[in-house]
């Protein structure tokens, strides 16, 4: 059950209809249904764990259900709930009438989930129905600047470590979240979902702020009904852009952009127009823009070798690669953090890394110095709904900072 605030006119043509109906008083001291769909009152409770091994009939008589009222019981469930799905290790409630010399099994709740519940009527009648826990949407308000780690910080401000992947979502092409510097700080204002006191997810940041040596990037949602980008800057760009900051979730930068580079294993000073990340092998490797593969093969030192174009002025190369994801070859058109191949030593490697170039009009240059060109910015038309959510949101924020 999940709760979502609604209209004020709409509770009161709700209780006009109610008035309307005219109820009776015997109906309205009848008792609400608990959400389970049974009472609970009197009955006994037991708690534990599917077993590994157990079966939806084992585990039913082992609670107590005679073999023949399991084989009803697993026809009943139908297309409410796939007894496949039983998992051990996932917790349950069963409910008993009588005494210790007549205990009768009444009822079984079965946990899905966090929130999904499926209870099974043991008596007479058997039964299976569907339910779910209540579920509480709070907004919140998050402050927090970098001393340690993004992890580390975001915890000591009270924020949920969940918020990461949504973070690193919004701001993938214009924040280099394995080179976050000390300082660096971040605002947002975000809901999330509560169920039993415990946070289930992050559902949407709404505004959020990242500030370097007092500079501003502003993340605003904003959907103007195109099924693209969700997220701009206070000026109405996209905070997509046609590229990402990095290919690949990287432990280090090994070997970076040089003209009069040694190379480890030959020793010979050499130009090494590349970035090399290293990561572990087997660490998917994205492409970081929408593209046509150029080609996927053998290329001497550089081992397994995937180049993209991108447009009329981009090609990237990624070199080393352990193996190609499935269906990369020339020709194929990937997409923007699309997995096209794996991390790997292949070729000339003294280890695991990605060595990762790109080509600006057939001419090398730096990756980490590149300046990606955004999406398009926001239709002129909604620019004026921006402006004014972008108000709204800073001051709520600066409320919300308020009350901390």
């Amino acid at each position: 059950m999940r709760h979502f605030v609604f209209p004020l006119i709409l509770t009161i043509l709700l209780t006009l209809a109610g008035c309307h109906r005219g109820e009776t008083a015997e109906e309205a001291a009848e008792p609400e249904m608990p959400r389970l769909g049974f009472f609970s009152d009197g009955l006994d409770i037991e708690q534990g764990e599917v077993r590994p091994g157990d079966t939806f009939t084992s585990f039913m008589t082992r609670l107590g259900l005679s073999t023949e009222d399991a084989a009803r019981l697993h026809l009943a469930c139908d297309s409410v709930f796939d007894v496949r799905r039983l998992r051990a290790g996932n917790t349950y409630t069963a409910y008993y009438a009588g005494d210790s010399l007549s205990r009768r099994l009444s009822y079984v709740v079965y946990d899905n989930d966090k929130i999904h519940q499926t209870v099974f009527k043991c008596t007479d009648t058997l039964g299976v129905w569907a339910s779910e826990k209540e579920v509480v949407h709070e907004l919140k308000y998050s402050d927090f600047t970098i001393h340690s780690s993004l992890w580390n910080d975001m915890k000591a401000a009270g924020a949920s470590p969940m918020l990461i992947l949504d973070l690193s979502d919004i701001y993938a092409w214009t924040v280099d979240f394995f080179g976050l510097q000390e300082e660096d700080r971040f605002r947002l204002m975000y809901s999330q979902s509560i169920c039993e006191d415990e946070l289930i997810a992050i559902d949407t940041i709404y505004y959020a702020i990242f500030t370097r040596d007092d500079k501003d990037i502003y993340a605003i949602m904003y959907d103007q009904g195109d099924h693209g980008n969700r997220y701009w800057s206070d000026k109405g760009e996209s905070l997509r852009k046609a590229f990402l900051k990095a290919p690949l979730q990287f432990s280090r930068i090994s070997s970076g952009f040089s003209y009069h580079r040694r190379h480890p294993v030959t020793g010979k000073v050499k130009p090494h127009t590349a970035v090399d990340y290293a990561a572990p092998t087997g660490t998917p490797v994205m492409s970081i823009g929408d593209g046509t593969v150029l080609s996927a093969g053998w290329a001497g030192g550089g081992g397994n070798t995937v180049k993209i174009r991108h447009n009329a002025q981009y090609v990237t190369s990624y070199m080393h690669l352990s193996r190609y994801a499935k269906g990369i070859k020339a020709g194929t058109h990937v997409s923007q953090g699309q997995v096209i191949g794996y991390v790997g030593a292949t070729g000339t490697a003294t280890g695991p890394h990605l060595d990762f170039r790109v080509y600006k009009n057939g001419t090398a240059i730096n990756p980490l110095k590149m300046e990606s060109p955004s999406e398009d910015p926001i239709r002129p038309e909604n620019k004026p709904a921006l402006d004014s959510i972008h108000v709204v949101y800073q001051a709520m924020i600066d409320s919300l900072a308020a009350l901390q």
